[in-house]
């Protein structure tokens, strides 16, 4: 082949009209990502960016709205007992799995019901 794929460049979840601002609580103030700016011609989609490292979520608008149950992004973590703390002392719910060996998971909703997996690999 001639080509290779090298990285993700982001992950895109759907969320309602008008969600924006529930998007920044959740996204900047629950789980600590930095807003980034939208191109001029994308901002009249509406909708948000976030990211952390080099890794981003684009936080789309769709109409009709319907939430990712099953399929979703899942991100390393360091420190996932930490940030279970955290989420529990923001009254967001997370759901632990221990169904995948090695790893220390959790499942998340956003504000619009969609799934984000959150884990740590357990070293040692």
């Amino acid at each position: 082949m001639t080509f290779k794929f090298k990285a993700i460049d982001h992950v895109q979840l759907a969320a309602p009209k008008g969600s924006e601002d529930q998007a920044r609580k959740f996204f900047i103030e629950i789980l600590g990502f930095e807003e980034i700016e939208k191109p001029e011609e994308l901002k009249k989609r509406g909708g948000a960016w976030f990211q952390f490292g080099n890794c981003q979520i684009h936080v789309g608008i769709e109409e009709p709205f319907v939430p990712a149950r099953k399929a979703h992004p899942a991100f390393e973590m360091e420190n996932i007992e930490g940030l279970k703390q955290h989420l529990s002392s923001s009254g967001v719910n997370f759901i632990e799995d221990d169904k995948l060996p090695g790893a220390n998971r959790i499942y998340v909703h956003d504000p619009f019901g969609n799934r984000i997996e959150l884990l740590e690999w357990i070293t040692g």
